[in-house]
């Protein structure tokens, strides 16, 4: 813990936007937050963040028709330790866009996204990160104690 750490009222460290894509790149399954027909939606996406974008890909669907709308929507990536009680998450919230076709045979092969699902004729998914934040549970001696 240093005196420039930053902790929020449960004792959970507030991340900074560095730390919170750095995380963010160190895993490679998250959750894709959107509305569909007014109600809420969570999808598990595999995706890889490039820059201050996340990336990931889709077959046609509601994801796809979010993206061609330019939704506003919000993501989620985590990494939980059970035994230790030790973790961190981060979201990000921005609107998402349709790769362009002329664009979609480099990015992926610069960014090696694969997907865990098949799918037909995918279609790159591009999340422009305008807002990020991130909680990390440390050890208990590095919380902050009244």
């Amino acid at each position: 813990m240093t005196t420039l750490d930053h902790f929020d009222t449960a004792g959970l460290k507030i991340l900074t936007r560095a730390e919170c894509l750095r995380l963010l790149g160190s895993v490679s399954v998250g959750r894709l937050v959107y509305t569909d027909g007014a109600l809420p939606v969570v999808r598990l996406v595999n995706f890889v963040v490039d820059a201050n974008t996340v990336v990931f890909a889709s077959a046609d669907g509601d994801k796809l028709r979010a993206a061609e709308r330019g939704d506003v929507v919000a993501f989620e990536a985590d990494a939980v330790d059970l035994d230790r009680h030790l973790g961190w998450t981060v979201t990000a919230v921005g609107h998402l866009s349709v790769v362009p076709s002329d664009e979609t045979e480099q990015l992926a092969r610069e960014i090696r996204l694969r997907s865990w699902a098949p799918l037909r004729n995918p279609r790159l998914i591009r999340l422009g990160i305008e807002s990020v934040t991130g909680r990390r549970l440390v050890p208990w001696a590095q919380r902050p104690h009244d």
